[in-house]
C-alpha cells in the first residue's frame, strides 16, 4: 500500500512508532486519572442528591495539575517526562526522593509505540493507519482501567463503539462494512448481555458488568458479527487460564474475581494483528 509521506514505509513506519511513545505518555495519565475523575463526579452527584456540598478542591483532570511524584509532590519536569528514556535515565525513581516510580509507565509508553508502528506499517501512512492507531490506544486503555478498578468508563467504550461504525460507514475499514459492524455491535453487546442475565437468574451473582457489553459491541463494531465468536472463545480461555492461575498463587482480589476486559482487548489486539480467523486456528477449531 502506498504511504502519504514518501519516506518509505519503515521510516513511517519508525515515526509512527515515535508518536506512539508520546501518546503511550498520556495514557498513563488517563490510565491514572479518569477513573479517579469518575470517583469524584460520583461524589458530586451523590452529594447533590443530599443536598450535601463538597469542597471543590484542586482542579483535577487530564491536564491539571501537572504530573507529580506521590511521595514527595515533586513536579516532574519535561525533561523528566520523556517516554522511556527518562526513566531509564533516572533508573525509574524520582529525581528529588528516589521513591520508586511503577514499571508500568515505560511498558505502556513501550507497547503503544509498537502498536502505533505495527499499524503505519500494515496500513502505512493513512486514515486506515490512523483510526487503528485509534483503536489500540482505547483498548490498551480500557484494558488497564479495568483490570485496576474494574471499571469500563463510557467515556472510552462508547466512542470507540461509534468510531467503529463509523469506520465501516466511510470504508476505511474495508475488511467490514457497515451491515456487518451495525449486526456485530448489537449481537455483542446482546449476547454479553443475555449471559449476564442467565448467569444472575441461576446464581443470583452478577458475573460481569455492563462496561463489558459495551466493549464487545464496540469490538463488532470494528471487527463485524462474524469475528464475535472467535474472540469470545479466545477471551473466555485466557481469562479462564489465568484466573485458575490466580487462584493457585493466591493473586485473586477480595471477592475472588477477575476483570473480564482484559482478555476482550486481549482477543480484540489479536484479531487487529492477525485477523479474527487466527483465533479460530489458535484454539483448535
Amino acid at each position: 500500500m502506498p504511504t502519504g509521506l514518501g519516506l518509505g514505509p519503515e521510516f513511517e513506519a519508525l515515526l509512527a512508532g515515535f508518536f506512539g511513545l508520546l501518546i503511550g505518555s498520556f495514557l498513563n495519565v488517563v490510565i491514572y486519572r479518569l477513573p479517579k475523575m469518575m470517583e469524584r463526579q460520583w461524589a458530586q452527584e451523590c452529594a447533590d442528591l443530599a443536598g450535601k456540598s463538597v469542597e471543590p478542591g484542586e482542579k483535577f483532570n487530564l491536564v491539571a495539575p501537572r504530573s507529580r511524584c506521590s511521595n514527595c509532590g515533586h513536579v516532574i519536569r519535561w525533561y523528566e517526562n520523556i517516554p522511556v528514556a527518562s526513566y531509564l535515565f533516572l533508573r525509574g525513581k524520582c529525581s528529588m526522593c528516589s521513591a520508586p516510580y511503577g514499571v508500568r509507565y515505560p511498558i505502556v509508553e513501550a507497547i503503544t509505540g509498537a502498536l502505533f508502528f505495527f499499524c503505519a506499517w500494515r496500513w502505512g501512512w493513512s486514515l486506515a493507519a490512523l483510526v487503528w492507531c485509534g483503536f489500540s490506544a482505547a483498548l490498551l486503555v480500557l484494558a488497564l482501567i479495568d483490570w485496576d478498578t474494574t471499571l469500563l468508563p463510557d467515556d472510552i467504550t462508547l466512542p470507540l463503539l461509534w468510531a467503529g461504525l463509523i469506520v465501516a460507514a466511510l470504508q476505511w475499514n474495508p475488511a467490514v462494512n457497515l451491515y456487518s459492524a451495525l449486526w456485530g455491535a448489537i449481537a455483542g453487546y446482546l449476547s454479553l448481555w443475555l449471559v449476564y442475565w442467565a448467569f444472575k437468574l441461576v446464581t443470583g451473582k452478577e458475573g460481569m458488568g455492563y462496561g463489558d457489553f459495551k466493549l464487545f459491541a464496540a469490538l463488532g463494531a470494528w471487527f463485524g458479527w462474524q469475528a464475535l465468536i472467535p474472540m469470545i472463545l479466545m477471551a473466555s480461555i485466557i481469562g479462564a487460564i489465568i484466573g485458575i492461575a490466580l487462584k493457585f498463587s493466591s493473586g485473586l482480589r477480595e471477592g475472588g474475581y477477575v476483570p473480564f476486559g482484559p482478555f476482550l482487548a486481549g482477543a480484540g489486539f489479536t484479531a487487529m494483528v492477525f485477523g479474527p480467523q487466527s483465533i479460530l486456528q489458535f484454539v483448535g477449531l
